[in-house]
């Protein structure tokens, strides 16, 4: 580590960095004793990948392997590479991926690069190697989708991102305020952070409960440039907070998370909305989208900024102008109070209501474990390379719950909770 390097690192609190490491063994992934770790991070973020392995060893790992990423690596493929390189990407990589997790491997993803690292790059360079990334990570990705084992994200906050959310501070402070502020959105201020953990739990729990019994067949959107219906998969189940993986282990997916969410109907989607939080994609900024659905499908799609990247997405395959996930969470969010845009899907989806382009989460299913692919899309699920979520929450929309019988109950009154 750089003396550069070392000035930063201590900007960030070591306690609550070190309970962020133990909250992502303990609460985020419930590593057991014997499993192995995959873990991946940006090399920035090598303070928390030690102290996260010293924490899942602690806990009885059986190995832990750590795969690290660095931006000027990824800037130098960009700047120098073969044009033919951006049609190719680690197949191997992502096989080996796969196997792991057919083993019973978990999985922890600490992101942290910076958000515009690409901004700068050959937009359809980019296109290119996200697409064929996106088809070589298709074996492991399905097994994460499918939640076959333990899996968890958090975040370090890396300088280069810092900068991006703090441009007017000094480095060092951006990085200060960085990591106090994933600290409080990840519940890691908290002297218990594991017994702050299982009372939000708790808290999530009892709505998906509640939706789950409502058994609500679509739900209507309603607000400024809004007016959107978004049908439900036949035998949706709503999710959040911790939940138990098909290996039998019940961990916290999102760290941090304010979200319930399900899977909507693939072909039941209509009306239309617009964003109400900018979207961070591969370097790009998208902004003030408005699309509209027809019969489950985006049949127009525009943006104040970075349209044309919204429209390589929507083109990446069928799948991608369709819905996989539709999430409900209040505009009082503490990530939402913050009114910070971190340039990071993670934290800003916990921000507002949101919805996904792309793959449907097949945990979100009466006894999703058990259904083949086929039954998933026959019930709704979509299928696609791409999971792209992006808020179209806010203080100002109403949510109302459909019946299979046309009734309509309340879900949402001007961004909270009815």
């Amino acid at each position: 580590m750089t003396v550069h390097e070392r000035n930063i690192s201590a900007s960030i609190d070591p306690v609550k960095l070190d309970r962020l490491a133990e909250v992502a063994i303990k609460v985020g992934l419930n590593l057991q004793p014997g499993q192995d770790l995959l873990l991946t991070a940006p090399a920035a973020a090598l303070p928390l990948v030690r102290r996260i392995a010293e924490h899942a060893y602690k806990a009885g790992a059986g190995l832990v392997t750590p795969i690290l990423s660095d931006e000027a690596v990824t800037l130098a493929r960009y700047r120098f590479g073969q044009d033919n390189s951006f049609d190719r990407a680690a197949n191997w990589l992502y096989e080996g991926m796969s196997k792991a997790f057919a083993a019973n491997t978990a999985r922890l993803a600490i992101v942290g690069d910076n958000p515009m690292l690409l901004s700068g790059e050959d937009p359809a360079k980019v296109s290119r190697a996200s697409k064929a990334n996106s088809i070589a990570y298709q074996p492991a990705l399905e097994k994460i989708v499918n939640f076959e084992v333990n899996w968890n994200i958090i975040s370090y906050p890396s300088a280069s991102w810092a900068k991006q959310v703090f441009p007017d501070d000094e480095e060092d402070v951006a990085v200060a305020k960085l990591a106090d502020a994933i600290f409080a959105a990840s519940r890691v201020d908290d002297d218990n952070a594991v017994a702050a953990w299982t009372k939000h739990n708790a808290v999530l729990r009892e709505r998906t409960n509640w939706l789950n019994g409502q058994r609500f067949s679509a739900l209507h959107y309603s607000g400024p440039d809004t007016d959107l219906t978004i049908g439900l998969a036949d035998g949706h189940e709503w999710e959040g907070g911790a939940s138990t993986a098909k290996n039998g282990i019940t961990c916290n997916a999102n760290i941090p998370t304010e979200e319930v969410f399900t899977t909507p109907h693939c072909r039941r989607v209509s009306g239309h909305v617009v964003s109400s939080k900018p979207l961070s994609y591969q370097g790009s900024l998208i902004d003030n989208i408005a699309v509209r659905f027809e019969e489950g499908r985006i049949v127009d799609a525009k943006a104040s900024r970075g349209a044309e990247v919204l429209n390589k997405v929507l083109d990446t395959d069928e799948g991608a102008r369709r819905l996989g996930e539709v999430a409900l969470v209040p505009h009082s969010s503490p990530i939402s109070k913050s009114g910070l845009l971190f340039f990071n899907t993670l934290f800003d989806e916990n921000a507002a209501c949101h919805i996904a382009l792309g793959q449907c989460y097949s945990k979100c299913f009466v006894n999703g474990g058990q259904l083949t692919p086929e039954q998933i899309a026959a019930q709704g699920g979509n299928k696609s390379l791409i999971h792209i979520d992006w808020m179209i929450g806010s203080d100002q929309i109403d949510i109302d719950g459909i019946h299979a019988d046309g009734r309509r109950m309340p879900v949402f009154r001007k961004g909270e909770w009815a």
